[in-house]
């Protein structure tokens, strides 16, 4: 089992990356939302000369926001930093691109994306089409150090929904999605990434399948309704909480809205009717906080049910028994995500308590 962090992307935050390495973490994720957070490849490539152990990548990128020439070029860029320790992952751009009030990249956009980025990290002469004109892309070589191609960079694809796990299952060297250390969710993501490779005659056998959580380890005594365990989970859980409403807004599909998410979903949803700004606007305002930190007048949805349908909550030996048995089913990598104030002691407290134990 491997050890990760997503890594809310300041800039000036660089620092906690080689903190991580410190306490043995795996790697390092590094986040790409544009209208939220700093350049993530700025923010990878001064971690990557700071490093020299832990993998460093996108967490994930955003097809939708770049060109595929342009990713495949910024990734091998700081792979030539940081040779065999990059990793790109990537997604259609859910949060991204919605609080840009767009939507994320289509489905058959998104793997015709990650064939040229393959390709062009394969160093193979590749067709791409912009604008509705196809071309031949090829790189020019100048000499050594503009970027590094020469050692394979795998490549996570993000995705939830049946058709975008088959793309990951067409196109991807992992999977990395929420709750997959949940048996049910991870089962059924896995079935369509099956399905996926199995279109593209693909063999899954060293396939690496991330999970994006938070953890809790609560001390002895501690409650689920006590402050200190509710600023720990809440950015993790009302993030949870958009990414399904938004699904939820743009579907209408009840079966989206999780068993634990019932009980407070009614009043999430006349939260959101009366944001303070029109509804045209609401995308600005919906994922305030976005896995930073809990919005004003949100606390109230972080409630012990959604603290344990979001997260890994427990003791550290229960957390780890948890992990255990997610490993058991196909999981292969942990990746917390806490809030931006509690980073470091989350990072500490998991390096310590839960990791020896797994």
């Amino acid at each position: 089992m491997k050890f990760s962090l997503h890594v809310q992307t300041r800039i000036t935050d660089w620092q906690i990356i080689k903190e991580l390495e410190d306490l043995g973490y795996d790697a390092a994720w590094v986040p790409d939302t544009q209208m939220m957070w700093s350049d993530c490849y700025a923010t990878m490539a001064l971690a990557a000369v700071n490093t020299s152990r832990i993998r460093i990548g996108t967490g994930v990128a955003i097809a939708g926001t770049r060109i595929a020439p342009t990713t495949a070029a910024a990734i091998a860029s700081v792979h030539a930093l940081a040779p065999g320790r990059i990793f790109l992952g990537i997604g259609t751009g859910h949060t991204a691109m919605r609080v840009m009030g767009q939507d994320p990249i289509p489905i058959e956009e998104f793997r015709d994306y990650l064939r040229v980025v393959r390709g062009m990290l394969a160093g193979e002469e590749t067709d791409y089409t912009y604008r509705g004109r196809t071309t031949a892309l090829k790189w020019q070589d100048h000499g050594t150090g503009f970027r590094n191609i020469d050692t394979p960079i795998p490549m996570y694809v993000a995705a939830n929904g049946p058709r975008a796990l088959r793309t990951a299952g067409m196109y991807g060297d992992g999977l990395v999605s929420i709750f997959n250390e949940q048996k049910e969710v991870l089962d059924y993501n896995l079935k369509y990434v099956r399905e996926g490779a199995v279109k593209a005659g693909r063999d899954l056998t060293d396939y690496h399948v991330t999970t994006l959580t938070n953890a809790l380890v609560l001390k002895a005594g501690q409650k689920l309704t006590d402050d200190a365990v509710i600023e720990r989970a809440g950015s993790w859980v009302v993030t949870a909480l958009h990414f399904v409403y938004e699904v939820w807004r743009y579907t209408k599909n009840d079966a989206m809205v999780p068993e634990y998410m019932k009980g407070i979903w009614e009043e999430y949803s006349d939260h959101v009717e009366h944001f303070p700004v029109p509804k045209e606007k609401w995308h600005q305002v919906l994922h305030e906080g976005h896995c930073s930190y809990v919005p004003r007048g949100e606390k109230r949805f972080v409630t012990p049910t959604m603290i344990e349908g979001t997260s890994l909550v427990g003791s550290a030996s229960e957390i780890a028994e948890k992990i255990r048995i997610a490993g058991q089913n196909g999981l292969g990598e942990v990746s917390l995500l806490p809030p931006l104030a509690h980073i470091r002691e989350t990072a500490r407290d998991f390096a310590q308590q839960v990791i020896p134990l797994v």
